[in-house]
């Protein structure tokens, strides 16, 4: 800051005026910084204090544009599951909607969550639009062809579909080969997923993948080096795996 003012004077009181305003604001730090008479240098400027450990409550509505809370997701999830909703197939084929996330919506006065959830039974991505002041569901609209990020179970889902098929050697031999170990089990890997759009080069069992859910695996060891399983497409909606080259 001090060196920023400094600068500025200098356009209009000149270069030995400048020095000498140097030379007093270095002198006065250095008084400041002196230890005045009974104390010894380097003594605590305070006493330490003990922090509260106790979290804070979560509140239980949030205001304006505050992160949707823990009670207003529940509520919002509660009137969104609508009775045509509640028909939809999760991503194991079990009935009701899978869920992926929740947001605020940016663009109301009024707090309002959008939702939104994946049926695939019509392979339809749901988004349902909740009023949090009245509970009650404002919206709801649906879309084909439009993928949103993976949620956690989808993503172990397709963890376990490859190591049911016919590539589940390739995960441990890869495996080994990054690690120099031997494959135990999941527990050895952090498992997240990028959505796969089909691409003219795609071969013929991947083509669907926009229409369809499809996940490419990004795959961790628990000690930090990757496992390439780059080239293997889950398709959730068809329960297959293909690989691209």
């Amino acid at each position: 800051m001090r060196s920023t003012t400094v600068r500025r004077w200098a356009w209009g009181l000149g270069i030995s005026t400048v020095t000498a305003v140097a030379a007093f604001g270095v002198a006065g730090w250095q008084a400041n910084a002196a230890p005045t008479p009974g104390t010894t240098p380097g003594a605590a400027a305070e006493q330490p204090r003990v922090s509260d450990p106790s979290p804070v409550a979560e509140p239980a509505a949030g205001t304006g544009s505050d992160a949707l809370t823990t009670g207003e997701l529940a509520k919002a999830r509660t009137a969104a599951l609508t009775p045509q909703l509640a028909a939809a197939k999760d991503v194991t084929g079990a009935a009701g909607p899978e869920y992926l996330s929740a947001e605020l919506s940016a663009d109301s006065s009024v707090r309002r969550a959008e939702l939104y959830f994946y049926d695939y039974g019509t392979d339809k991505l749901v988004k349902q639009v909740v009023d949090l002041g009245t509970g009650k569901l404002t919206g709801s609209y649906t879309a084909t062809g439009m993928q949103q990020p993976a949620a956690d179970r989808e993503v172990a889902t397709a963890l376990d579909l490859v190591l049911a098929g016919p590539y589940a050697k390739d995960v441990r031999d890869r495996y080994a080969q990054a690690t120099g170990r031997t494959w135990t089990g999941k527990q050895d890997v952090v498992v997240t997923a990028h959505v796969h759009q089909a691409r003219p080069a795609d071969p013929a069992a991947v083509r669907r993948c926009g229409a369809h859910r499809c996940l490419r695996l990004v795959v961790q060891a628990a000690d930090g080096p990757f496992i390439d399983l780059d080239d293997i497409i889950i398709d959730l909606s068809g329960r297959t795996v293909a690989r691209l080259k």
